[in-house]
């Protein structure tokens, strides 16, 4: 029995976004007529602003801090042009999937479809027998590629957390009022960046057991508001007396490049979310046009911060921007305020694995045991990302194994195969089966070689990140 099927018929977890125990999938399904739409909770759908807002904030983490090193593992000026194309063909691979969504959606008669159904209903859709007989099996490789990603995204808010929160408490005693003269301030040495990861566990813990998602509104839009000063904050200070960039590389060595491919592709970390926010719409038609806006604006962030990041800090620059700002009170509050934003986005992220692997443990156990038995795998899963963390303390490398491994196979590698598969034995164009197969070979070339540079980047490490003992701000 599938994960999906187990979330709807065994475990009735009304904590999702799009269902709750006023309105129910049932109730979504009452109302559906062939060739609609009909989204669950259709009486609260959103609205072209809401869903702008909500694609905005899916781009905006701990990914944009990392940009200006990933800049630095390719050069000043390949680096953005690789932004530029990543960006355009993560956006195609997005809008394929919406697309094979929609038709599978009008061949079925169905009122709504995510990325697992999809993939399956396209292999049900391959002239192989095979293939065919095989095809739940295109379920389990999103959702474990989903579990991956977003279990990645926590462990690499655990390395952020420990690493911004040890660098101010390091600072405390020489932070100033002064933010635009050099000062060498002496750092106190404290605990090991992997103790503060351990203070945050049983935080995180209680976090993510507030099941609900709606009790976190008010935290998501206090998190939105931090993150989004702080983002305003840093860019008022890297815009600011910009140091000759004639010593740095166009074109930087290419055994970094697939750090920087890691890293790039796990910015773009919205293909999970693409469907649930399409399928939220009050009007889903304009959505494709709504979705290149929204990525248009990302890319533009993503390439300023990425470029302005590096030609600011040069070769200092460091897993994450923030860990690069003066050792003033003005920019320690807007490391705290992004840190604020990063340990809220926690619980989102962690929800999407939840709902996966939850329903699987609580649908075997009595009715008595399952909120006892969902708390405990609740916990244990927090463990693990906090246990992963620790085992890879570095912050650009958890970044570029994660964006390795999983972003690209659901970014870049699944949705043009998906594409294939659901329209061959319609008759495709053949060059449009040779674009296809060309971005997921790519995909696929960035999967091996980036997941194998990190890998040996933990084990042989070459290009350590400078670990500044003193901070300086700009003169």
């Amino acid at each position: 029995m599938s994960t999906q099927r187990l979330r709807n018929e065994d475990y009735h977890d009304y904590s999702s976004t799009d269902v709750s125990p006023e309105e129910s999938p049932s109730e979504g399904l009452s109302n559906f007529s062939s060739g609609s739409y009909q989204r669950f909770g259709e009486r609260n759908s959103t609205t072209l602003l809401q869903t702008l807002i909500h694609l905005l904030k899916g781009n905006i983490g701990t990914g944009l801090l990392g940009l200006p090193l990933a800049v630095k593992n390719a050069g000043i000026l390949l680096g953005p042009l690789s932004l530029l194309v990543i960006s355009v063909v993560a956006v195609h691979c997005m809008s394929i999937l919406v697309k094979c969504a929609h038709h599978f959606c009008r061949r079925l008669n169905k009122p709504y479809m995510d990325y697992g159904d999809t993939v399956m209903y396209g292999l049900e859709a391959n002239p192989s027998a095979w293939v065919r007989s095989h095809a739940h099996w295109g379920r389990h490789v999103v959702d474990f590629f989903l579990i991956v990603t977003q279990l990645g995204f926590c462990c690499v808010y655990f390395v952020f957390l420990a690493d911004n929160f040890k660098q101010v408490i390091e600072a405390a005693n020489g932070t100033t009022n002064n933010c635009h003269h050099n000062e060498t301030v002496v750092l106190t040495p404290t605990m090991d960046s992997r103790l503060y990861m351990l203070s945050f566990l049983p935080f995180l813990v209680l976090l993510v057991f507030i099941r609900h998602l709606r009790a976190l509104t008010i935290f998501s839009l206090l998190a939105n508001v931090s993150m989004l000063v702080s983002l305003v904050m840093i860019y008022q200070f890297i815009v600011q007396r910009i140091p000759d960039p004639s010593h740095l590389p166009l074109v930087a060595s290419w055994k970094t490049y697939p750090l920087f491919f890691g890293t790039a592709i796990f910015s773009f970390e919205s293909i999970g979310m693409v469907l649930p926010l399409e399928n939220k719409m009050k009007d889903p038609q304009k959505f494709p046009l709504l979705l290149f806006v929204g990525m248009a604006i990302v890319t533009t962030l993503y390439i300023s911060l990425g470029s302005l990041g590096y030609l600011q800090f040069g070769a200092n620059i460091q897993g994450s921007l923030t860990l690069n700002l003066p050792n003033c009170w003005l920019y320690q509050s807007v490391k705290l305020l992004y840190s604020f934003g990063i340990f809220f986005t926690y619980a989102l992220q962690f929800y999407v694995p939840a709902e996966i692997i939850i329903p699987f443990f609580v649908s075997r156990v009595p009715d008595h045991c399952r909120l006892p038995v969902d708390l405990f795998v609740r916990t244990m899963l927090v463990c693990l990302t906090c246990v992963l963390a620790i085992l890879i303390p570095r912050l650009d490398l958890v970044i570029s194994l994660v964006g390795s491994v999983s972003s690209s196979a659901l970014a870049l590698i699944i949705p043009p195969l998906l594409e294939i598969t659901t329209y061959w034995a319609e008759g495709m164009n053949p060059l449009l089966v040779a674009k296809d197969a060309l971005i997921s070979a790519l995909g696929l070339v960035g999967f091996a070689v980036g997941t194998y540079q990190a890998l040996y980047e933990l084990i042989q490490p070459t290009n350590a990140p400078v670990s500044l003992h003193a901070t300086h701000a700009s003169a």
